[in-house]
């Protein structure tokens, strides 16, 4: 039986912010019970809902050294979908109204995060033979593992595998202030190991210190050896470049499951879509006040509203795209040119454009339900999971070729009758629009073809049991 840990910051259906929470939370379940014991540990926070907090039961406390500070360190536990969760207790760190705060306090509550995480162990009697960390918050534990914990019988042989959600955040911050929080020697502050650009860097110590890296898609895996890409680390990615591997992300095909999905007004599966689609599509008309037409093509957006999303492409085609026989409806926050330009657009084609600047859980899975097609024109794109939901809901993906969005959406070929989605390569706004426009080409006048995409899209399989089985080759290979 080999013991897995899972050390994160944000875990469904606890705590979510973004995609980390729904690898923590997701995958940890889809592996064979018989060979894998997989945990995971994450702090618990005072926003968390009290529906969770109720159910987490006391297992024990103790005081850890932080530098020099001595810390309280809070152990809870609680079972959930078959999976043993821990959580780290301590109001000083996990007060507040969201998870992560200003970075200069994030920085000493994830140092503290990742060495009570350590220190939990032997008192809770897990051993686990490979810890998991994700993202920069839980980069110090390869780190500590190769320094003071390292020592210890208990800690001797453990493995660590970082994984990088998103390598834009890092966890950067003076090296005084995070020798001060952690207490690490002046060692490991060289351009070798902690240190980036003058700064100390938790991401990059996690990269140089744990046995294997993983991030989550192979495209992705390969462009952060670039420049481009990189963020700065792209050097070192290049020098682990044989520790390094990409393991797509996946959905819950149970939540996202157009059959049984219950905030759909209208359930459709690849037999019936052809029939009862559709009726989301009116349905989703009227609620948002769009001009009522079935053959309308009908294209949505659910994103954060962000550069990195390739909204500034969307921004400079907007008119153009509204010339055409098409309906938008775009459901997301982000920053606030790209929320007032919806706004804007929405006022000037009343009818044809919707937009929602605000987060739904249920809207977003009616815009799957019920549009034509789906937008993602991304800069970079790690993984991507808005894709993998429209391909499930037979909502064929519109996509830019980078990470993700590469490795899964196949660009379609009329002459070989194949391919889910619809794909450009260069990051420019006119192409974007020409592959639009070639999509409505399709839906228009070749329905049959439009139908098969549909076809093909919804018999792919993107979900969690597939990354599982791809970890479980790493897991027994370290």
């Amino acid at each position: 039986m080999k013991r897995i840990l899972y050390v994160t910051s944000e875990a469904v259906p606890f705590i979510k912010t973004g995609g980390l929470a729904d690898v923590a939370g997701s995958l940890p379940k889809c592996f064979n019970k018989e060979e894998f014991d997989v945990r995971v540990i994450l702090p618990k926070y005072m926003c968390m809902s009290e529906e969770w907090k109720s159910k987490m039961n006391y297992v024990t406390h103790f005081y850890m050294d932080l530098a020099w500070r001595s810390q309280y360190v809070g152990v809870l536990e609680m079972q959930y979908d078959g999976v043993q969760f821990y959580f780290i207790d301590n109001e000083y760190y996990f007060s507040g109204a969201k998870p992560y705060g200003n970075i200069y306090q994030d920085i000493e509550k994830f140092a503290f995060f990742s060495k009570a995480a350590l220190s939990a162990l032997p008192l809770i009697g897990f051993r686990p033979d490979i810890v998991h960390c994700h993202d920069w918050q839980t980069g110090l534990i390869p780190v500590l593992l190769k320094d003071k914990f390292h020592e210890g019988e208990f800690f001797r042989d453990m493995k660590s595998i970082i994984t990088i959600h998103n390598l834009k955040f890092q966890g950067v911050w003076d090296v005084k202030t995070v020798r001060d929080i952690t207490g690490l020697p002046a060692y490991y502050f060289t351009p070798d190991k902690l240190e980036a650009y003058g700064d100390a860097n938790y991401l990059k110590g996690g990269i140089v210190y744990a046995d294997a890296i993983t991030t989550v898609s192979n495209t992705y895996a390969e462009e952060i050896k670039m420049p481009f890409y990189g963020e700065g680390l792209d050097g070192l990615m290049r020098a682990r470049s044989n520790s390094l591997r990409g393991i797509v992300n996946g959905i819950d095909y149970d939540e996202y499951n157009p059959e049984t999905d219950t905030m759909l007004e209208y359930n459709y599966n690849v037999r019936n879509f052809r029939k009862e689609k559709i009726k989301n599509k009116r349905a989703l008309q009227r609620e948002l006040g769009l001009a009522q037409n079935d053959s309308t093509f009908m294209v949505g957006i659910v994103s954060r509203l962000t550069d990195q999303k390739g909204f500034d492409l969307i921004a400079h085609m907007m008119d153009e795209i509204c010339q055409n026989d098409i309906q938008l409806v775009v459901l997301g926050t982000g920053e606030e040119r790209y929320e007032n330009m919806f706004r804007h657009f929405a006022w000037k084609y009343q009818g044809k454009v919707s937009a929602n600047i605000f987060y739904s859980e249920a809207l977003s899975h009616k815009i799957y339900g019920s549009c034509d097609a789906f937008l993602m024109p991304s800069l970079f794109e790690p993984c991507g999971l808005s894709q993998l939901m429209s391909l499930r809901y037979g909502t064929v993906p519109i996509v830019r070729e980078t990470g993700g969005l590469k490795d899964t959406v196949i660009p379609y070929n009329e002459y070989e009758s194949t391919g889910t989605g619809f794909s450009f390569a260069n990051y420019n706004a006119h192409e974007m629009y020409n592959t639009m426009q070639y999509a409505m080409h399709i839906y228009y006048n070749k329905k049959r073809e439009w139908n098969k995409l549909i076809d093909r899209g919804m018999a792919m399989d993107f979900s969690w049991n597939s990354s599982a089985d791809k970890y479980a080759e790493l897991y027994n290979w370290l």
